[in-house]
């Protein structure tokens, strides 16, 4: 007999969860936390969404996704988690820019950056300073026509160079674009910059165990291998209940961390909304998705900590933003792992992350597929033995993936890593006024700055979803 696994989990709840990236994992602790009965759904047999990891042969362990978030995550982490996981948030070193145009290191805050905008690229203080106070005071009731090429237009007429420094790191954590609204770039900057960038010290693994066993102690009833079918919704527009492995489980409320296109037109459904919204709905641009190479070191096998924490390497003169997500990739960030990224590892690891196309991936056939994965990982090589030379040699482990494999596992609509464009904010914002007790918490218009606005915007729906249960009756 196939497992079970809802076995013994309740025929209701106040809330379901749908999904368990880090947005779904924060509205499912705080409404437990809040003595709400919450059911966490995940399709995959672990946590974390995108902020997840895997295990290979030889005790390797790879994260997913660029190891950097901005310092309000320590913040964060303490308030709506535990002081554990945010005493384990630890500073990167070093950044570094290697690219026709300049090669540079920061500390990636707003004083590094002020000294390399004026002694390197020869700036006016007052300038860069005016820069900055007008990316820091952007927020989301701004106007938003201005768009982010027209900001640094302002600022840095004909300065690519500056531009690029500028923007390369912001579209490798979200994939934004010059066309996007300049306050997604100011309010994502902003947040990056004001103290440089941090991670996880024991890696990702031990960050979502920690996260795990916080729920499980306030509460929470989790379920891997759990995919949601539909959410019910009735006549009235209220949400009903789950369908989920064929089985119906009744709720109070529902927070998806699905995208929020499938949560509209798939999960609940065209007819549950009204038909101006579907349309909406339906205009929401996907961003952009990844491609990644994983690279494990032999025991024993090191490189220079010269090499940084984060490299932005590219061939390409310029930001160009179609080279960037081209297939014939010229432009690459690659993340070091150092031992003491998980204390008591004897392990060196990369990961190169490049911005990727969708439809370049998915239309291949199967040994077109398996021969650019293979190309991928060559001029992955090539390009990383600029920086290590003995890579090669030293090498133990190599894979990579694509943005199918970010769909098959995440099941992100068109495997967007980086959510929807702008739009998707407004119609994720919108849900409950939609249908009563249904909520998105998820990665929509690149507002969210990553790791740092999942959680934060699962905060935010929380504290409505609360609103909603706390004048209502239960089940």
């Amino acid at each position: 007999m196939p497992r079970d696994f809802l076995a013994g989990a309740s025929d209701s709840y106040d809330v379901v969860v749908i999904g368990s990236g880090l947005a779904g994992l924060t509205s499912a602790n705080i409404l437990a936390r809040a003595g709400y009965s919450v059911l966490l759904l995940e399709h995959h047999y672990q946590l974390g969404g995108m902020a997840t990891w895997f295990k290979r042969a030889g005790g390797h362990i790879f994260d997913i996704s660029l190891h950097g978030f901005p310092w309000g995550m320590i913040k964060s982490c303490r308030k709506y988690w535990s002081r554990e996981i945010a005493d384990s948030i630890v500073p990167l070193r070093e950044v570094r820019f290697e690219n026709p145009q300049f090669s540079l290191r920061t500390s990636f805050t707003r004083d590094d950056f002020t000294r390399i905008m004026t002694e390197h690229f020869r700036l006016e203080p007052e300038r860069v300073s005016q820069f900055f106070d007008t990316a820091r005071g952007m927020n989301f009731f701004d106007e938003q026509k201005k768009t982010t090429g027209e900001l640094f237009h302002e600022f840095f007429p004909g300065r690519d160079d500056v531009v690029r420094m500028l923007m390369e790191p912001i579209t490798y954590a979200n994939g934004s674009t010059l066309e996007d609204p300049a306050i997604t770039y100011g309010i994502v900057f902003s947040n990056f910059m004001q103290k440089g960038v941090y991670t996880f010290q024991g890696g990702t693994d031990s960050l979502v165990t920690k996260m795990k066993d916080v729920m499980i102690e306030n509460g929470v009833d989790l379920r891997i291998r759990c995919l949601v079918e539909k959410i019910e919704v009735g006549p009235d527009r209220k949400v009903q209940g789950v369908i989920v492995n064929g089985r119906r489980i009744g709720c109070r409320a529902v927070v998806s961390n699905a995208n929020i296109r499938s949560t509209v037109l798939d999960l609940a459904g065209e007819s549950s909304f009204d038909r101006e919204f579907v349309e909406e709905t339906r205009a929401v641009r996907m961003n952009n998705s990844s491609c990644q190479v994983y690279m494990a070191l032999k025991p024993g096998e090191g490189f220079d900590s010269s090499c940084g924490d984060l490299l932005f390497h590219s061939d390409h003169r310029g930001f160009d933003i179609d080279a960037m997500l081209s297939k014939d990739v010229s432009s690459r960030t690659f993340s070091f792992y150092y031992p003491e990224t998980r204390p008591g590892s004897d392990r060196w690891m990369v990961v190169s992350s490049t911005n990727a196309n969708y439809r370049d991936w998915t239309g291949l056939s199967e040994e077109e597929y398996r021969l650019a994965k293979e190309d991928l990982i060559e001029t992955t090589l090539q390009c990383l033995e600029q920086y290590v030379p003995h890579i090669r040699s030293a090498l133990d482990h190599v894979e990579a993936a694509t943005p199918g494999t970010f769909e098959r596992y995440t099941r992100h609509y068109m495997g967007a890593s980086f959510g929807t464009k702008f739009e998707g904010l407004k119609i994720s914002q919108e849900l409950p006024r939609q249908v009563s007790g249904l909520f998105h918490a998820g990665s929509v218009g690149i507002i969210m700055s990553g790791w740092l606005g999942a959680v934060n915007y699962g905060v935010i729906v929380s504290n409505e979803v609360d609103k909603l249960l706390s004048t209502n009756t239960a089940v």
